[in-house]
This record gives structure tokens, sequence and C-alpha cells, in this order.
């Protein structure tokens, strides 16, 4: 996910609106509508453990198909964002992974799922520190940066599939779930979550990050520049509220350990310049959930 800048000519010292843009105010409209999913439902196999039917009647519920709404190009857009999405100076990355690693504590020697993984960006850290990691993502572009980048480590298994489909995992599989900006991609939030918790253990925790709703009325949402074709690629995104985060997780059965939000500072906006108009602003949300005993 990158930061999307909500006014091209603004600069150092220019005064932009906060009022939402009219590409937000179109979202927000739409609310709910036009949701979309994809078919792939492939599973690469590369150690251990047992796929299940992704038709099973645990799967997510109410997610319509055919590719069409404003998911439609969620795929394809990855796809394309994938050789320079680690690149591309996004300081949302950059705030988001200490407080997911913190949020998630220790994993050494645990079973943790990465759902919507991207470049493996959780996954090569979480690999690193000793966790038996099974990372889900359904862009072929993304899941190829992310092998390249944990190439070699043998605790680590990727499968390819879209979230909008029930996981092909066994229930109670995983000590722990993360997932980090991907909730502006899916449409619906309860089977998410409900598939999140059916794979955690008694006690298993999950983390999950997200861009923060307040950057939808600055005009925000996941884009990216193709450096070759300078085009502005917009891959399609939904203006989920806190409260739809919430509720979705608290109707799987979770319980709600910590939401932590989170706007740059200075430090950050000098390391990363993007974030210098954002200062101050919320600009992520990190919901800590605890599966019951």
């Amino acid at each position: 996910m990158s930061i999307a800048q909500e006014d091209a000519r603004a600069g150092p010292g220019r005064t932009t609106s906060l009022q939402p843009s009219k590409n937000a105010r179109r979202l927000l409209r739409a609310g709910r509508f036009g949701r979309a999913r994809h078919s792939a439902r492939d599973v690469e196999r590369v150690s251990g453990g047992s796929p299940r039917d992704p038709r099973s009647e645990r799967g997510l519920q109410g997610a319509p198909g055919g590719c069409a709404g404003p998911l439609a190009g969620v795929r394809a857009g990855y796809d394309r964002w994938a050789r320079v999405y680690d690149h591309d100076a996004n300081p949302l990355p950059a705030l988001e992974e200490p407080h997911v690693r913190a949020a998630l504590g220790g994993v050494h020697g645990r079973d943790v799922l990465d759902l919507g993984c991207g470049t493996g960006r959780h996954t090569a850290w979480l690999a690193e520190a000793g966790a038996r990691v099974t990372a889900l993502d359904f862009s072929a572009g993304m899941l190829a940066e992310a092998r390249r980048k944990v190439s070699g480590a043998a605790a680590v298994r990727f499968v390819v599939h879209d979230l909008h489909e029930p996981l092909p995992l066994d229930d109670a599989s995983f000590d722990a779930v993360v997932s980090g900006l991907v909730l502006e991609h899916l449409g619906d939030l309860r089977g998410f979550f409900a598939e999140a918790h059916r794979v955690l253990r008694p006690a298993g925790r999950a983390v999950v990050s997200a861009m923060h709703p307040a950057m939808f009325l600055r005009g925000s949402q996941a884009r990216f520049t193709d450096p070759e074709s300078e085009e502005v690629v917009a891959p399609g995104s939904l203006p989920h509220l806190i409260g739809d985060f919430v509720m979705a997780g608290l109707g799987a059965g979770f319980a709600i350990h910590g939401i932590g939000e989170y706007a740059p500072d200075a430090d950050l906006a000098k390391r990363y310049p993007r974030a210098e108009r954002y200062l101050h602003w919320p600009m992520l949300v990190v919901l800590t959930l605890e599966a019951g005993t």
C-alpha cells in the first residue's frame, strides 16, 4: 500500500484542504456496494500441511462473484507494483512494521500465518526470528518477490490464494496470524476475520494493520507510479471504518487486546519525505486480537 498525494500540486509550505477529495466522497458513497472477488484457488505446496477445500461450508460468505467494481484491478495492479514496491520510499510500511512486530511478540518456534504477504515484508523477519511461516497472496508478482526475499528459508511455504475465498488450511493450525495493509482491498471483512479466527489455536493472536480510514479523507488510497510508463496506478480500495474492523473482529469471536492509531513524526518524515504532509495525521491503525481459550 502506498501513500497517495491528496493534491499533486501541493509542496512544502502549501496549504491543502482537509475536506474529503472527490474520489474519497465517491468511495464513501459507494460504501459496501460493488464488491468483487477473484477466483484464484491454486495452492502451491512448498512443504507440509494439507489443503482444505476452498468451497468449505466454513468459508467466506457474502463476497459476490465476478471481477467488477472497485476491487476488479487489485490483482493486476499489485502484479505491476511488485517490482518497485520495496523501493518506492513509501512511508506507510516503515511506520507499520515496528508496531506489528511489537504487537506480535516472540515468534521463535511458532507457526505463523501471513495473510496477504505481498513481497514478504513480514514473512522475511518472521522466518529470521525462528517462526514456521505460511504466506498467502494472490498476486504472482508479489509472491515472486517474496520468494526471492526468503530464498533458502526452509521454514517458509507459499500459498497462492485469494483472501475472498476460504483459507485452504486446517482448523487451529497456527499460533499467530499477521496481515499487513490488506483490509482496504477486501469486500468481506467478517469472512476474513472469521477465517483468521478459525485457523488460530486457542489463545492465538492476530495482528492486523490497515491504512487509517482518516487517510481516505485526504484522498489517499493504495496507489503507485509505474516507473516505465509513469502511469499512476490505483489497484482498488474500499473505505472501511475502524468500527467495521472492530465489529468484524468481535463477530468472528476475537477479543480485542489493543487498537493502536499512529501518525508520522518528524523523524519518519525526514527519512520518507512523502510523509511530511501527513505529520500528526492518523496514517495507520493496528488491531491486536486474541482467540478464546
